[in-house]
């Protein structure tokens, strides 16, 4: 299931390589193959992030060109890449770059999730990364009750961490548009796989828990701030999107996170990165 760059591992603390903080961008490619016929090693070697979490990768390692599982940045430094496949051929699937070597990557340990490859865990010395790919809940809420086991199932996750005095990053596509103003055309939609009640009331419990979207954090209330257009009708074009690509931290990390960006700019996929940086200590 998990994949591991064949690079050297480095002797070096995480946030000692930095000097300007480090920057975490996430992105659901909507197919790794595909993205990477739009550009992807290109653009990744000239934004240089110190780590990309990847959602929705249909794909395994093995099937993949050497630009995807041994990528480098713009001074040709390979990534450490770790994969998460989906059983299921062309499906689902996360995957980890990072430029620094996590002591540890592993599955969520949940047959049901990991079957589909939806979790991936990185630890680094002064967080827990978690690239997440969340269920579709589907026409009718087909899926629904498998997506609220596996918010269920990030929520204890992320208590868990807590407990145990560790901060955590929980990056990825939620598939949840949580309030009003994180759609177009919320009205519209009222009833439709991502803005159902159940998925947002889920959202509001897991901040009521003492976990923060950091974008609101920096920007709270302001509109037309999405992640993620279908690709009907010029959507993107547009702007009439939905912000479903998160970046979520516990309440006592907040101070370590710099800024919380939406690439709209970044091409190639029906959803675009998002992003943060953060400081040292």
């Amino acid at each position: 299931m998990i994949r591991y760059g064949s690079v050297p591992p480095l002797a070096i603390g995480f946030f000692s390589l930095y000097t300007s903080g480090v920057r975490i961008l996430s992105w659901n490619v909507n197919g790794i193959r595909a993205v990477e016929k739009r550009g992807f090693a290109a653009w990744l070697a000239q934004e240089s992030p110190d780590i990309l979490c990847l959602q929705e990768t249909k794909a395994r390692p093995e099937q993949l060109s050497g630009d995807l599982t041994v990528p480098r940045n713009n001074a040709g430094e390979p990534y450490y890449a770790y994969w998460a496949s989906a059983k299921k051929a062309g499906y689902s699937g996360v995957a980890i770059y990072s430029r620094v070597k996590p002591a540890e990557v592993k599955p969520l340990g949940l047959k049901e999730f990991d079957d589909e490859g939806r979790v991936l865990l990185a630890e680094f010395p002064d967080f827990t990364l978690i690239s997440a790919y969340f269920p579709n809940s589907q026409e009718g809420g087909a899926r629904l009750p498998y997506k609220l086991d596996f918010c269920a199932a990030m929520m204890e996750l992320c208590n868990s961490l807590v407990r145990g005095k560790r901060h955590f990053v929980l990056c990825g596509d939620y598939n949840i548009a949580h309030t009003p103003i994180d759609l177009a055309r919320p009205r519209e939609n009222e009833g439709n796989a991502g803005y159902l009640p159940e998925e947002r009331a889920w959202m509001d419990s897991f901040i009521q828990a003492g976990h923060i979207d950091i974008f609101r954090h920096f920007h709270p209330g302001e509109t037309g701030h999405y992640s993620w257009w279908s690709y009907r009708a010029a959507s993107r074009a547009r702007n009439v999107g939905w912000r479903i690509d998160y970046h979520c931290v516990d309440r006592d990390f907040v101070p370590r996170v710099k800024a919380a960006l939406i690439r709209p700019d970044v091409e190639g996929s029906d959803h675009c990165p998002v992003e943060i940086e953060l400081t040292e200590k």
